[in-house]
């Protein structure tokens, strides 16, 4: 098991960051109407509540993109060392994060966007290790 015992913190981030990115993009994938119908009532009152389906696309396209460069990554960290791949990747998924953040503060779903800072807080420390 060289791998965790070379890269234990960025292949457990890593891992982590893609169940979390890959299943929620898989789930808007197969309940696309349930999603959208879930997120227009959750957003109703917000200045986004027209945008919804295609916003709800970009999130997907960006958390599916992510999972596939951070898989990709952890690939790369096993057979160079080499961490850009998987740094892209984690970007992306922070990128993600503060996207979502933006719509729950939109929402006024406070309790939801604070959610989302354990997340938060762990990519940016995969993005810390990954940098360096």
């Amino acid at each position: 098991m060289n791998l965790l015992s070379n890269y234990p913190t960025e292949i457990l981030i890593l891992l982590f960051l893609i169940v979390t990115f890959l299943q929620s993009g898989i789930d808007k994938l197969l309940d696309w109407k349930g999603n959208v119908s879930f997120i227009k009532e959750h957003f109703k009152n917000s200045p986004l509540k027209n945008k919804v389906p295609f916003l709800l696309g970009i999130i997907l396209l960006i958390e599916i993109i992510a999972s596939i460069l951070m898989s990709i990554g952890i690939y790369q960290l096993y057979v160079s060392g080499e961490k850009e791949i998987a740094l892209l990747g984690v970007e992306l998924s922070a990128i993600t994060l503060i996207f979502l953040l933006i719509g729950q503060r939109l929402a006024k779903d406070y309790a939801g966007a604070m959610s989302l800072t354990v997340y938060f807080i762990l990519t940016v420390f995969g993005v810390f290790l990954l940098h360096n």
